[in-house]
């Protein structure tokens, strides 16, 4: 009776957290009102000085107004040269169109996410679901889940979606949102043939007018001139090709030097045109590069070499290698010279200011010394900073490079306040650090290339970006390969193996888990080697698992217990302890599985492992209600939805309250067997996941 009165006591305090929980979930999701909804917004800040493209605008708003969502969303295309404003009068009409389109505005740039020419749209998917609330942990593995995903979540919407830089339709196609009461503006330097819509709209953007060109310059900068000499105005706009992108330089560069007569600076601009044979908007960029100061002329130069569309000032400073303060005035200067885009997240150079950057660096660097030096600078710094990112976010661990220049902070690093800050760096650092890999290897800093690998891997499991890290692995494969590190080589074999088993590429995992196995043969006996060939056995048992052979993963996992038994590394003794007993309850030996759960509870306590105690403790609990103590299971389960809750984890959360449905029901409690399951699914309708679909474990 008194077992009954708790367990009562409990599930009536259990109900009351839980409706609060989910309560706040929707109104956090919901709202009550439309202006009470999270509504994306991913565009950046306006610019002040967008010139209003009258006709592609007038036919933007007429095909919007004119577009019955009969046949799916609103496509409309954006197509011109480089430089030419497609980008920027994109996000001026979806600006203009949120009113129409009151579910938000997505924005993913597909050339961010280029690899080799190709975009794993996936990964485009993945971005796009961030953006729609719904967080890595509940992304489908799949790109047929996610897309699955991506339609259910826009289902009804009326959203924008832009989609910038794309260059085939067959990589827009499975970006467009399900509802076809939505806005998809893509932007692309040629026509889209293969883009495979009904209702699709080509805008062709052409390059301003002179007199366009001419507005956008006295937007740029307010110049008495301009109004004195309206000739040479207008053919410095003239000269500028029309080219937004080369307008702003110009203005920029006229503003600099107030006291000279705009006919002079018109005029050598002309010369160099004659002289050496280029055209005018190469002159506008080298008269704005001459008119630098020596560390931002330099600056200029060296950010081509960063790896990612977007570089930190910290970064930037790396590359400068002198001091932050230097660093940041020479970004000050460039921004102010109009050669450098601000934005939140960092400092962006557009695409054709990247390639006068490189043919300036070309000519004051002709040998090259002065770029890979920063480069070997920078790719040093991100390993450095990645290591103890890591090394915060995941604790300690197994890894095998180590750290440049010791355990101390070098002057030019930067310190994290903790585990969510180290884990917010490598997320938002995550396109340079993939980058890093690419560019080390390159370089031939072999040794550097499968460093940077370690600490993306627990990077990875929360993050599922597949082609980064299959790309990024396969460069750290064969750097460890050039450096005949055998521990390496061995490591970034089972750690690519993961990411192509979980997109259900088996026989390529088993095939590098096989060239793992032979190699871990060669390994001696020191602790760590030890640790190791027990770890790649853990893995083939992973494998093994994940294709269904739940036999043959329970004799691996055994297997390596026991040789972190006889290390003895209790930590490993621990992980596979749980591991086997998990799959030994899926095999449907209960009664040997709450022993071995037993066992890996008590030690994960003992070891103060937090995350590992609660799914200890969560597994157990799932093993003692298939013997029938429902009362001890109940208590773990609880405990482990605490944990879940306090960690803010959604789908640990929402598989231990199916499973405290189960044990509700073993109670003969329907009532609130159905409260934890209805919790359940609006835990996970509300974070994305697809109707009745898996959680992830």
């Amino acid at each position: 009776m008194a077992e009954e009165t708790r367990n009562t006591m409990d599930g009536q305090a259990d109900a009351v957290v839980q409706a609060r929980h989910i309560g706040e979930l929707h109104q956090h999701w919901h709202g009550t009102a439309r202006e009470a909804r999270p509504v994306p917004f991913q565009l950046p800040p306006a610019l002040v000085t967008f010139e209003n493209r009258v006709k592609e605008q007038e036919r933007i708003t007429g095909a919007v107004e004119g577009h019955t969502g009969q046949a799916g969303p609103l496509v409309v295309a954006l197509t011109g040269v480089g430089g030419v404003g497609k980008t920027a009068l994109g996000f001026h009409m979806a600006r203009r169109l949120t009113d129409r389109y009151p579910d938000g505005v997505l924005y993913v740039d597909l050339d961010d996410l280029r690899r080799d020419g190709a975009v794993e749209v996936a990964d485009a998917l993945g971005e796009l679901l961030s953006g729609l609330d719904v967080s890595a942990e509940w992304w489908q593995r799949s790109f047929a889940g996610r897309s699955k995903q991506y339609w259910n979540r826009t289902r009804d919407k009326r959203l924008i979606v832009v989609v910038d830089n794309a260059r085939y339709g067959s990589e827009v196609v499975p970006l467009l949102p399900s509802s076809p009461h939505s806005l998809v503006i893509v932007t692309s330097h040629g026509v889209l043939y293969d883009l495979d819509v009904t209702s699709a709209v080509e805008v062709a953007v052409d390059p301003l007018s002179v007199d366009d060109a001419v507005r956008l310059l006295g937007k740029i900068v307010d110049d008495p001139r301009f109004r004195a000499e309206p000739e040479t105005v207008a053919e410095l706009a003239q000269g500028c090709g029309g080219l937004p992108a080369a307008l702003q330089v110009a203005g920029h560069w006229v503003r600099r030097y107030r006291r000279r007569g705009l006919s002079r600076l018109v005029a050598d601009l002309t010369t160099e045109l004659h002289e050496k044979g280029i055209p005018m908007v190469e002159a506008v960029w080298d008269a704005a590069y001459g008119g630098l100061g020596a560390q931002a002329a330099r600056m200029y130069c060296l950010l081509p070499q960063h790896p990612a569309p977007v570089v930190t000032a910290p970064a930037a400073a790396v590359l400068l290698g002198d001091g932050p303060q230097r660093a940041a005035d020479a970004l000050e200067e460039l921004e102010s010279a109009g050669l450098l885009e601000e934005r939140p997240e960092g400092y962006r150079m557009h695409a054709l200011l990247r390639g006068h950057a490189e043919r300036r660096a070309r000519e004051a660097d002709p040998e090259g010394t002065q770029r890979a030096a920063a480069r070997h600078r920078l790719i040093g710094w991100y390993r450095r900073q990645a290591a103890r990112a890591d090394l915060l976010a995941a604790g300690p661990r197994m890894t095998f490079a180590d750290l440049p220049g010791g355990n101390g902070p070098a002057a030019d690093d930067v310190a994290f306040a903790g585990k969510t800050e180290a884990r917010g760096w490598l997320r938002s650092e995550r396109l340079a650090l993939y980058g890093a890999v690419r560019l080390a290897h390159e370089d031939g800093l072999h040794s550097d290339a499968w460093a940077l690998c370690e600490p993306l891997w627990t990077h990875f499991l929360d993050h599922p970006h597949y082609a980064d890290i299959t790309d990024a692995f396969r460069t750290g494969v064969a750097a460890a390969d050039r450096m005949e590190h055998l521990p390496a080589m061995i490591r970034m074999r089972c750690q690519l193996a993961r990411p192509l088993w979980e997109q259900e590429r088996y026989d390529e995992a088993g095939e590098l888990l096989g060239q793992a196995l032979h190699a871990a043969a060669s390994l001696g006996d020191s602790d760590d080697e030890r640790k190791l060939k027990a770890s790649t056995v853990e893995f083939r048992g992973l494998l093994k698992s994940a294709r269904g052979d739940l036999a043959g993963a329970a004799a691996d996992f055994e297997t390596s217990r026991a040789a972190h038994a006889e290390i003895p590394n209790p930590y490993g003794v621990l992980l596979q302890t749980y591991l086997l007993g998990r799959t030994v309850l899926s095999m449907g030996d209960a009664e040997r599985a709450v022993q071995l759960l037993t066992e890996a509870h008590m030690a994960a306590r003992e070891q103060q492992r937090e995350r590992l105690t609660a799914r200890t403790g969560f597994a157990l609990g799932r093993a003692l209600r298939r013997t029938g103590r429902t009362a001890r299971a109940e208590e773990l389960v609880r405990a482990a939805l605490h944990s879940a809750r306090e960690r803010g984890s959604g789908t640990d959360e929402a598989r231990i309250l199916e499973e405290l449905a189960l044990l509700a029901e073993e109670r003969g409690d329907a009532a609130e067997a159905e409260r934890h399951r209805t919790a359940a699914r609006q835990l996970a309708h509300a974070a994305g996941a697809l109707p009745d679909g898996p959680h992830s474990s």
